[in-house]
């Protein structure tokens, strides 16, 4: 009894998590996908990284033995030598506050850009989502939509084998008929299929085993004065400014390498106690004499890959600019042909369905005439939801492309 209380926790449970979602909770739902989980621990990890960045390097323990005698008549032993001694030693190297500050520099870059990487994810995400959103929703109503065409004309497929039987129809009529049929079998097929990969894709983002759309589709108007405003704050241009800013964090680190380093330490050795033990102490300073063949060319190189960098920058804002016009293009396009397909195309193929239904109760035009009618309405209303879809899923990508990330 317990179990079966069990299954049925369980049962509630997968029914709840499988609810009906709509366009704004499959994006929120999106926001968990583990691409954003991943990018968020890169995150994480150069946050991390940056709290070493400016650390001294660790210090080293030295043991050693110094001057034992190897040759002549103390060779071998310990003490007969006033300079033999063990040695213990410490030691820290210092490098520049150049340096130090420069390393600083370069994991702040490492944050900023990855976190810049994680938004163009996030966007990238969030993309996904809502096409595979739009692709269920459109594709269940095509699914519908054949569905309906079929049981419309089911009488009339039923009737062609009656009309052969009477003499009104041709037996190549019936034909015509069946073949008619497995066309819109098919059709059902393809929409069937259609639906279930849409549902696979949606599943994916929001973790779903068998999503479903609830509500309506989103709007299907853009403003392309907004969308060309906020090309400058978009993540993958943001993305850009981060590799440009940590190859200026890379001159930096050449350049702190002009800048000597320095390091101490000290030691106590200790001798027999007829000669008395002794302290040392040092510091070495690292001499950057040679800049020219050294630091210069390094300096040069990350100035070229920093140039390098902002260029890129440029060509991808170009790049994206004119990737905008030209979606903003083929929006309008697409918008066109939909409006055509449902103010134009279809109600012209119901007239020319009624009419033809009207003229076959007079007599004046066969069952063949009047299927063919239906077969074009079929393909009209199938045409103006893919339409529809394309006009939908270009306003979602456009908006969620190069909008800002407030809206």
């Amino acid at each position: 009894m317990r179990l079966l209380y069990v299954l049925a926790g369980l049962g509630l449970a997968s029914a709840a998590h499988a609810a009906p979602l709509t366009y704004a909770q499959a994006l929120d739902a999106a926001a968990k996908a583990p691409a954003l989980r991943a990018a968020a621990l890169q995150v994480d990890a150069a946050r991390a990284s940056a709290k070493a960045a400016g650390a001294l390097p660790d210090p080293k323990l030295a043991l050693g033995l110094d001057n034992f005698p190897v040759s002549g008549r103390p060779a071998g032993r310990f003490g007969a030598d006033e300079m033999t001694m063990g040695r213990i030693g410490f030691s820290q190297d210092m490098p520049s506050a150049a340096k130090r500050q420069a390393r600083i520099g370069r994991a702040e870059a490492d944050i900023v850009a990855a976190t810049a990487d994680g938004a163009v994810e996030a966007r990238q995400v969030r993309i996904a989502a809502a096409l595979a959103w739009i692709d269920l929703y459109y594709a269940q109503r095509k699914l519908d939509a054949v569905d309906a065409v079929i049981v419309q004309l089911t009488p009339l497929l039923s009737a062609s084998p009656a009309g052969v039987a009477s003499g009104r129809s041709r037996p190549a009529q019936a034909l015509e008929a069946a073949q008619m049929r497995a066309a819109l079998e098919d059709r059902r097929s393809e929409a069937a299929s259609a639906l279930a990969r849409a549902r696979a894709v949606l599943g994916r983002w929001t973790g779903d085993a068998d999503p479903r759309t609830v509500g309506p589709p989103p709007d299907q108007g853009v403003a392309p004065g907004e969308l060309r405003a906020a090309i400058d704050r978009n993540p993958v241009l943001l993305a850009r400014d981060a590799v440009a800013r940590q190859a200026r964090a890379d001159i930096d680190l050449a350049k702190a390498d002009k800048r000597p380093d320095w390091s101490w330490e000290v030691a106590y050795q200790r001798r027999d106690p007829m000669f008395g033990d002794m302290v040392s102490a040092g510091v070495s300073i690292s001499l950057p004499l040679w800049g020219k063949s050294r630091q210069d060319p390094m300096i040069a190189a990350r100035a070229a890959s920093a140039g390098r960098a902002e260029a890129q920058r440029e060509d991808a804002r170009n790049a994206l600019a004119a990737q905008l016009e030209a979606d903003l293009a083929d929006h309008v396009m697409h918008h066109e042909q939909w409006l055509r397909a449902r103010d134009v195309l279809l109600p012209l193929a119901k007239q020319k369905a009624e009419l033809e239904t009207a003229a076959y109760g007079a007599g004046s035009a066969s069952l063949p005439d009047v299927l063919t009618a239906f077969s074009g309405l079929a393909e009209a209303q199938i045409t103006a939801l893919d339409r529809e879809a394309v006009v939908t899923l270009d306003a979602a990508r456009l908006t969620l492309t190069y909008g800002s990330d407030e809206q």
